[in-house]
C-alpha cells in the first residue's frame, strides 16, 4: 500500500507504515518458513512422491527493479539448488505497472509470481478479475519488497536556472510561458506515470491525494492548471525504469525535468553525469511523496501448482534477506526489511538524493478518484505525442 504520515522530518515512512511494512514481513516469514519446515521433514522422512527435479515459474515484475532483480536471481537460483537439490528457473518478465495488470487479465501471461510498483494496484487487479466473471480472489496477501518515492527528476543546470521544489512551481512556470522540456512515464501503463498525474492534480488543486474528489478533477481551473504542465511534455515512457533510462541517454537537451521513482535517479546518476557532464536530481515535492512498496504477491491462479508456489515464496524470503535487501540499496532502492539500515553511502546528495525525506509522505486517492484521473488525464494530455 501507499503509506501515510506527518508533515516534518522522517526518514523512510511514518510508525504507522514501519508497523505494517514490520508486521508484513513477519506474517510472510512465518507462513512460508512453516511451507519450507513441511519440505524439509517429508524429505528427511524418505522423500515425498512427485518432487520435482527442476521447478520453473514467471516473475512479472516492474522495469525499475530490473538492474536488482536481474542481479539477485541467479544468486536465488544457486542458493536453492544448495538448500534443496532441486534446479530451479525464474523467468524474468519486465513491463509497467498497468501494463502488466492487463497481461494477466487478458491472459498473454500467466506469472506464478508478481509484483507491481505499488499495491494500490492490487484491490484493482482484484476488481477486475472478478468483473471477468471468475469467483475467486486473484490476490490475497502480499509483501512489499522495497520501497521508493515518487520524485521530480532533474538536471542539476535546469534546478539551478529555476530552483523548483515541487509541481506547483512547474505549473506556474508553465503559466508564465517559460519553456521546458517535462515528461513522465504514462500512467494508463505505468505506476510511475498514475503516482506523477496524481501529483500534478494534488498541486493544482492544492490538496492531498486522499483529499481530491471527481469535482476537482472535473474543476476546469484544475484541469487547465494539469494541461498547461503537460503541454510541456515531451515524451511518454511505457515504465518507469524504462523512461528513466531514456531521460540519462538523451541527456539534458532532450528533457529538462521528469517524474520518476527516487531509486532511477540513483540508478542512472553516474551515468548520466559520465555522458553529459551534469548531474541528475531528485527534488522531493514539496506537496508530498508517494512511497511504492513494490508488494511481492503469489497469484492465487489454476496455473499455478504446489512446487512453483513453494520455490516462489522461497524466491521471496530470498529477496527479503539482508544480503538481499542491501543490494537492493545499491540500486537505489530503500529496504523494506527493517533490519536492514539505510546506507549513508549510496542515499546522499552525490548520487543525487537525500538520506532522510523531508516533506510529507501521501495516502493515495480512493479507487474512484484514481481511475478518473486516468480518464481525465487522457483529455488533457500532450496530443502531439502518442499516449
Amino acid at each position: 500500500m501507499l503509506l501515510s504520515g506527518e508533515r516534518g522530518k522522517i526518514r523512510l515512512f511514518p510508525r504507522r507504515g514501519y508497523i505494517f511494512l514490520l508486521t508484513g514481513i513477519l506474517i510472510g516469514f512465518l507462513a512460508f518458513s512453516i511451507v519450507s519446515f513441511i519440505f524439509s521433514v517429508s524429505m528427511e522422512g524418505g522423500g515425498v512422491i512427485g518432487v520435482p527435479e527442476r521447478i520453473e515459474f514467471e516473475f512479472l515484475y516492474t522495469s525499475e527493479k530490473q538492474s536488482w532483480i536481474e542481479e539477485v536471481t541467479p544468486k536465488f537460483e544457486e542458493w536453492f539448488k544448495n538448500k534443496f537439490d532441486i534446479e530451479v528457473k525464474v523467468r524474468l518478465i519486465v513491463q509497467g505497472t498497468h501494463e502488466t495488470i492487463n497481461s494477466i487479465l487478458g491472459g498473454q501471461i500467466k506469472p506464478v509470481a508478481w509484483s507491481p510498483a505499488s499495491s494500490i494496484w492490487i484491490p484493482y487487479l482484484n476488481e477486475k478479475w472478478r468483473n471477468l466473471g471468475y469467483d475467486w480472489t486473484l490476490v490475497e496477501e502480499w509483501t512489499p519488497l522495497v520501497i521508493t518515492p515518487t520524485v521530480i527528476g532533474c538536471w542539476k543546470s535546469f534546478l539551478e536556472q529555476y530552483n523548483i521544489s515541487g509541481f506547483s512551481d512547474l505549473i506556474e512556470l508553465a503559466k508564465k510561458g517559460v519553456e521546458f522540456k517535462y515528461g513522465h512515464p504514462d500512467p494508463q501503463l505505468s505506476n510511475g506515470g498514475t503516482t506523477a498525474v496524481v501529483l500534478e492534480f494534488t498541486a493544482a488543486a492544492g490538496k492531498t491525494p486522499d483529499q481530491l474528489t471527481i469535482k476537482d478533477l472535473t474543476n476546469e481551473t484544475v484541469k487547465e492548471a494539469v494541461r498547461i504542465l503537460e503541454s510541456m511534455a515531451v515524451n511518454y515512457g511505457k515504465s518507469t525504469g524504462f523512461f528513466g533510462k531514456w531521460a540519462a541517454e538523451n541527456g539534458p537537451d532532450a528533457i529538462h525535468v521528469f517524474a520518476v521513482y527516487e531509486n532511477v535517479i540513483i540508478d542512472n546518476s553516474l551515468t548520466a553525469f559520465k555522458k553529459w557532464n551534469d548531474s541528475l536530481v531528485a527534488v522531493y515535492p514539496e506537496e508530498g511523496v508517494i512511497l511504492n512498496d513494490h508488494p511481492f504477491a503469489i497469484l492465487n491462479a489454476p496455473w499455478v501448482n504446489v512446487w512453483q508456489r513453494f520455490a516462489a515464496s522461497q524466491y521471496l524470503i530470498y529477496l527479503l534477506s539482508p544480503s538481499s535487501q542491501e543490494l537492493a540499496q545499491k540500486h537505489g532502492f530503500r529496504p523494506a526489511n527493517p533490519s536492514v539500515p539505510l546506507d549513508r553511502n549510496i542515499f546522499n546528495e552525490t548520487n543525487g538524493v537525500s538520506l532522510e525525506i523531508n516533506v510529507p509522505v501521501l495516502k493515495p486517492p480512493s479507487g474512484e478518484v484514481l481511475e478518473a484521473i486516468l480518464t481525465v488525464w487522457a483529455d488533457v494530455k500532450n496530443q502531439g505525442l502518442q499516449g
